[in-house]
């Protein structure tokens, strides 16, 4: 997990940038995003584990920021990334706008199982996206482990006939997933089931491919630890993966880029949930990586002096992330 060559404390810090930048639609509970960008020595990089985690579960966001930023990557085997729009849990009369921000993506992730809202709810917006991206797109659904094992089962019954690519996470754990494979087996519904949380929270990242609980992966350079420990994850694995962020700017962003970029042919296992950034408010630079008919480029963007400026974390949440920055660098050097 700790880069090769670890950055002293104080360069980390001069590096360093503390951004808020607003969210177009309020997503996974969040309006305001805040991230720590790097002004590092081999391009951008970005740290930004939700507020919530603790340091332990930061870590890794670290680790990957550091070899991001201090470390050449490995080579890339393709120079364009194909990328899903996401629609967060917006009602079913929302959907056509939120599409509007990902031009030419023919695949979109739906999020549903929000604290608040019913199956029914998720139903119509779901409905929605299938009708917009027609026969020939692509919609998969995301429940961030919201669902028990039986309330998925349910749930994927009636969404199935949306013509689902996957269901992302639909319950929290491995045990779970497993049961909810079983189930729809059973009943004949045709969904393959993506492991998320399961991969990037778990202390063993492997247990869901070696339980059977998942078809597919998806995995985030930044909390598995950067682009490195991901490939090598991936490859131990043996399953087909999407790479997706975590409303990321465009600086975590080109980090996932170049994880896809690395992946082997016969693992990329379709568009990749990296256009995120059309959820932002505003950006890092002023060449954001956004889609543009359909994918999105493999590069670096420069950060942007005035936009660092614009979004500037006030003085208590940059006091905040300095802090979880000296936390965190400090357990990434403590012995194992």
């Amino acid at each position: 997990m700790t880069p090769a060559r670890l950055p002293e404390l104080d360069e980390i810090v001069a590096a360093a940038h503390v951004v808020a930048i607003p969210t177009r639609t309020r997503f996974r509970g969040i309006s305001v995003r805040e991230a720590v960008v790097f002004d590092a020595p081999e391009g951008a990089s970005e740290f930004s584990p939700f507020v919530e985690y603790d340091d332990a579960e930061a870590a890794p966001w670290l680790a990957a920021a550091l070899d991001f930023g201090w470390r050449e990557q490995p080579a890339a085997r393709r120079e364009r990334i194909a990328v899903n729009a996401t629609v967060p849990a917006v009602p079913a009369d929302e959907v056509a706008a939120i599409l509007a921000r990902f031009p030419g993506c023919t695949t979109a992730k739906v999020k549903v199982a929000e604290r608040g809202q019913r199956l029914d709810d998720d139903l119509a917006r779901v409905r929605a996206v299938r009708e917009a991206l027609g026969p020939e797109g692509l919609v998969r659904v995301d429940a961030n482990g919201g669902w028990s094992a039986a309330e998925a089962i349910d749930a994927l019954a009636q969404l199935a006939a949306c013509d689902l690519d996957y269901a992302e996470q639909p319950c929290a754990s491995v045990d779970e997933l497993v049961a909810v494979r079983r189930g729809i087996g059973e009943r004949g519904i045709d969904v393959r089931i993506a492991a998320d949380e399961s991969v990037r929270k778990a202390e063993d990242p492997l247990a869901v491919a070696r339980a059977g609980a998942a078809d597919l992966l998806i995995v985030k350079a930044q909390p598995l630890g950067g682009v490195r420990r991901a490939l090598s994850i991936v490859e131990r694995a043996g399953l087909p993966v999407v790479v997706s962020s975590a409303l990321d700017t465009s600086a975590g962003i080109a980090m996932g880029l170049h994880l896809a970029a690395a992946l082997p042919d016969d693992l990329l296992a379709g568009a990749c949930g990296l256009g995120t950034v059309a959820l932002l408010d505003g950006d890092v630079t002023a060449s954001p990586l956004v889609p543009e008919r359909g994918s999105i480029a493999v590069r670096r963007p420069a950060l942007d002096p005035s936009l660092l400026e614009r979004y500037r974390a006030a003085p208590d949440r940059a006091a905040w992330w300095r802090e979880r920055l000296a936390r965190t660098s400090a357990l990434l050097r403590s012995p194992r």
